[in-house]
């Protein structure tokens, strides 16, 4: 019989190296940049050392060429020890490498990959603006053609990666813009590198709920000039791959939630062993009993739903809208739920940093927000399933 999460021995290689990895080098930190909200740009680097930050790049531009199952192995195994972490790593790897290497051109791919790949050159997307989230077609950064260049204007906001320190920028970003005089649904998309003319850090904002280990940033563009040769793609195509690629980012996000409900099970199912009261362990009562079993069969139906897509996508390369939705909506809440049943369990410790789950349930809830919010998954799938007459 094959593993579901583990369908092949390279597969289970990989998820031993990246646990072995999360536990040795990346929990030791977590607690410190949390509480800190550093991003912490070595040990970052050091996934490329091990092949992470390009792992659906192919081999020909620096990457591991694995495919969406190794991305969902990743993004768990180190979700469990720092979810915050983990989302610098999603925003580069997926919103940002995986969609060059799958929308840019073979000179853009040659010529930024490898940098990519390797950590050298850390890198982000920026779609959100101050007054355009969800409704990403409302979106008002506007680019214009002059000769060899193209000139944008606008802010983006709530970029990850966007700032790796107070006044500093990352260094490669791809920006979704709407080329003047184009349709509302013709969006463009644009290689936007630090250190070009216009292009400044608004602000790295500060004092969020969880996710504190990952940069987050306004980003400023004024009459920001740049090369033609730098638009991905055709003008007004970027709305197809930004479909496209939300895909692979929501099935990510959905593994990261998993990372949380895990880890969160194993804390309060060891504490409610160890712990005793009126004579015996926190787990011989019912109370305590319900939410441990609830919390793991909530996680298995979760993890089972995202291997699934996570093979549907790897055997059909697009199309699985509403099961990336599902995904996401149903694993980001099941995540929150399961990290607020373990501090339940743990009592006052669960509410102190030293036990995990209140980092774990704080950085969760970003997950039912970021990435498409709950609403909007619901929306999308119930727009998709109109077209079902039956469910196989």
């Amino acid at each position: 019989m094959s593993d579901l999460f583990n369908p092949t021995e390279e597969h289970r290689a990989l998820r031993d190296m990246v646990r072995s990895f999360a536990e040795r080098e990346v929990q030791p930190q977590a607690e410190v940049c949390d509480r800190d909200e550093r991003f912490d740009v070595d040990l970052f680097r050091k996934l490329g050392e091990l092949g992470l930050l390009g792992i659906t790049v192919p081999e020909k531009f620096g990457g591991s060429g694995m495919d969406p199952i190794a991305a969902v192995i990743a993004h768990e195994e180190l979700s469990a020890v720092d979810p915050g972490f983990t989302l610098a790593y999603l925003a580069h790897s997926m919103l940002c490498v995986n969609n060059l290497a799958q929308n840019g051109s073979e000179e853009q791919c040659r010529k930024h990959l490898p940098g990519l790949c390797s950590g050298e050159t850390i890198g982000g997307m920026c779609m959100s603006e101050p007054g355009a989230g969800t409704d990403v077609l409302g979106m008002s950064t506007s680019a214009e053609r002059r000769g060899d260049d193209y000139v944008l204007n606008g802010a983006k906001m709530w970029i990850t990666n966007g700032a790796i320190s107070d006044t500093e920028s990352g260094d490669f970003f791809l920006v979704y813009a709407r080329v003047k005089g184009a349709a509302r649904k013709e969006l463009s998309m644009f290689i936007v590198e630090k250190g070009a003319e216009g292009f400044s850090l608004g602000q790295k904002l500060h004092g969020k709920l969880g996710m504190r280990a990952s940069p987050t940033a306004e980003l400023v563009f004024e009459d920001c000039v740049v090369p033609a040769a730098n638009l991905v793609g055709a003008e007004g195509s970027a709305s197809l791959h930004m479909m496209r690629n939300l895909e692979i980012e929501r099935l990510t996000l959905a593994a990261m939630s998993l990372g949380i409900a895990r880890r969160s099970i194993e804390i309060m199912n060891r504490y409610a062993q160890e712990r005793l009261s009126f004579g015996k362990p926190l787990n011989e009562f019912g109370q305590v009993q319900r939410h441990i079993a609830d919390s793991y069969a909530a996680f298995m139906a979760g993890r089972c739903y995202v291997y699934q897509t996570a093979s549907a996508l790897m055997l059909d390369g697009a199309g699985q809208r509403l099961d990336s939705d599902g995904v996401k909506l149903y694993c980001s809440t099941m995540a929150k739920d399961v990290a607020d049943r373990a501090i339940q369990v743990l009592g006052g410790y669960g509410y102190m940093s030293e036990y995990q789950v209140e980092r774990l349930w704080r950085d969760a809830k970003l997950l039912e927000i970021g990435g498409g919010t709950l609403e909007a998954h619901q929306k999308n799938m119930t727009r998709e399933l109109t077209r079902f007459e039956r469910l196989d």
